[in-house]
């Protein structure tokens, strides 16, 4: 990944763990979905950074952890990489909305996936806007192990 790294490539996303995570945010769409994120042969780190849909995804952890947020995502969050890494995924949705994105995580973790999610997040600086029509995904292996869960979408309302 070296002459085609994205000048605003986050370094640690070229690191080996990272790069096997994006790679699983990739493979497991397009084995649960039947469409590919990233076009076949491309660095799925740099496809994934680059990609115009917003993409998110976040750990197995008890209070799951964004671990990635594409260029596309962290605008529309308001927020640097090192800010969203690391950030309970539940507060990327306003406190009353909270019980309502878990149903959602839980109806994504019971089926694999779900491609007609919308629902109203909260940028950093306060703004808030609807999600429509994401996809939403676990982060599973060809063995079926659970690594987090993963949303795309490209269309939103500013509310």
């Amino acid at each position: 990944m070296a002459a085609d790294r994205p000048a605003d490539l986050p370094l640690g996303l070229a690191e080996p763990a990272m790069r096997a995570r994006l790679a699983l945010i990739a493979e497991s769409h397009l084995r649960l979905t039947g469409r590919a994120l990233v076009p076949a042969g491309a660095d799925p780190v740099a496809a994934l950074w680059q990609a115009p849909a917003a993409i998110v995804a976040h750990g197995t952890e008890a209070d799951p952890l964004f671990f990635f947020g594409n260029r596309a995502a962290l605008a529309r969050f308001a927020m640097r990489f090192d800010a969203f890494a690391g950030l309970p995924s539940r507060l990327s949705a306003e406190p009353l909305l909270r019980e309502e994105r878990q149903a959602l995580l839980d109806r994504v973790a019971r089926d694999g996936f779900i491609a007609d999610y919308s629902g109203v997040r909260i940028a950093a600086d306060g703004r808030r806007f609807r999600i429509e029509a994401a996809v939403v995904w676990n982060l599973a292996d060809a063995g079926g192990g659970l690594h987090g869960q993963a949303a795309a979408f490209d269309r939103w309302t500013e509310l």
